[in-house]
């Protein structure tokens, strides 16, 4: 399975367009690592902890639409998105979406 940003894939042709793959996660942050956390704002820095826990959702979302592809039968997934939204104190949602298609 393909996944690009791209509109297109190089060298290769679409056939047809499925529709809208997606996958979604939710994650929460972790009381004991808010507290490491919070000293970490306080003296400047990347907070790697969150870097981490939000890597982790992107990498499962993307995982997620991927596996949503390939129900739909596509060979790749074209113009894929990722956007992040708060859907509760302490708790992000990463979603990724792009358009399913098959190859010539």
């Amino acid at each position: 399975m393909e996944i690009v940003t791209t509109e297109t894939i190089p060298h290769r042709e679409i056939d047809e367009a499925l529709g809208v793959a997606r996958g979604n996660t939710v994650e929460a942050r972790n009381v004991g690592r808010d507290i490491t956390q919070s000293l970490r704002n306080i003296t400047g820095g990347e907070l790697k902890a969150y870097s981490e826990l939000l890597t982790k959702a992107r990498d499962e979302a993307i995982s997620r639409m991927e596996d949503d592809a390939e129900r739909m039968g596509a060979d790749a997934v074209v113009n894929v998105r990722l956007e992040t939204s708060k859907v509760t104190e302490g708790g992000s949602e990463v979603i990724a979406y792009g358009t399913a298609v098959t190859l010539e």
